[in-house]
This record gives structure tokens, sequence and C-alpha cells, in this order.
């Protein structure tokens, strides 16, 4: 009752917003409980069978296609500074990749992706970087909070690190078939990435 009271409220404040002549926008915890709430609907019709599904199912199918040529048209006609500015907005971003138009190369998009975990991952004491892509496999090199790289700890935060960062790097790069987990350098140093992180603009990045 109180979420939908809350959502009652908001959508309220929207509506007055857009009286007033102020664009409304989602915020982006807002974005994220569609798209949870979509996902919930669409797992529920596939495994509902029947005709009615049938057309349901491919009612958002076509939508989707349509959305995504749109999104091919708009980025074709989009120079260089507003592709990037476009990509740097998470929505967006996501949008990009799942309609495969996205206008960064794969290893510049998973290095971001890890670039962004990073912090947390130094407040627990490790460390993360990128270290390339081959053959379709994406590489990051993981020191633990030990030093003692990512073969230690194989049940605890070491494995839980690896798996929030495998799990970001193919959110935004499904290019890539797999993420693997590089032992750490002597001393405890993540090797140079071979994309150079430092050169990364972290549009969006929050």
């Amino acid at each position: 009752m109180a979420e939908a009271a809350a959502e009652t409220r908001t959508a309220g404040g929207a509506a007055g917003e857009a009286a007033a002549g102020a664009p409304v926008r989602l915020p982006d915890p807002a974005v994220e409980a569609r798209l949870a709430r979509l996902d919930e609907v669409l797992a529920g019709l596939e495994s509902t069978p029947g005709p009615a599904t049938r057309s349901a199912v491919e009612a958002v199918r076509l939508l989707t296609e349509v959305y995504g040529e749109a999104l091919a048209r708009v980025m074709d006609h989009a120079d260089g500074r507003l592709a990037g500015h476009l990509a740097g907005d998470e929505l967006l971003a996501h949008l990009f990749v799942l309609h495969d138009v996205h206008p960064e190369p794969v290893e510049r998009r998973a290095a971001r992706a890890v670039e962004r975990l990073r912090p947390a991952v130094r407040e627990r004491g490790g460390d993360v970087e990128w270290a390339g892509a081959e053959g379709g496999v994406g590489r990051i090199r993981l020191t633990a909070a030990s030093g003692c790289g990512s073969g230690c700890g194989a049940g605890g935060g070491a494995a839980e690190v690896a798996d929030a960062v495998r799990e970001a790097v193919l959110a935004v790069a499904p290019e890539l078939t797999s993420v693997e987990v590089l032992p750490a350098s002597p001393a405890g140093r993540a090797a140079p990435a071979f994309v150079p992180l430092a050169t990364l603009t972290l549009r969006g990045a929050r």
C-alpha cells in the first residue's frame, strides 16, 4: 500500500510538472523497477501457452523491432560527439546494446563497466582491472583483499566480486562469450590494462 501511494504521489507530481511545461523524466530506480517488472510479465506470458499469448509475444517483438529501428536511425544522424553523449546515458546504453547499435567498441564498454566497479572493490581491500579480450573472451585481473589474487578464498569475497564483475561486463558487452579472471601480477599489483582505463571518459558514471 505504501509503495502504491508513493507511486501515486510520484505520478501526481509528474503530471503537475507536465502541466507546468517541465519535461517529465523517470528517476533511474523507477526505470529499473519497470524493467524488472517487464521481465516478470514477459516470463509469465512465455510460460502460458495459447493463441492469445502468442499474439501478445509477437506484438512485443514487433514493437521492440520498430523501436530498435528508430534508435538505429537516430544513431545514423548523430555525429561522434552526440553519439558518445547518448551512449553515456545508462538507459540508452542498455537499449543500444539490446538493439546492437552501440557506438562504442566492445572493449571500451567492458573496461568502463570494470572501472565503475573498481571503487567498490577497493573499499573491500582489493582491486580489479580490465585486461583486454581475445577470441570473444574478456579478461579481468582481480586482486583479493589479502593480496593473494583471484585464486584465494574460493568460497568467499573474491569469488563474489569476480561474479559481480562478470555480470556487469556481460551486461554491457554481450558480444563476449565469457569473462575469465587472471591471477594477480607479482607484488599484488595488476598489470596495465590492454585498454588504458585512465583514458576512458566515464560518462554517466554514478
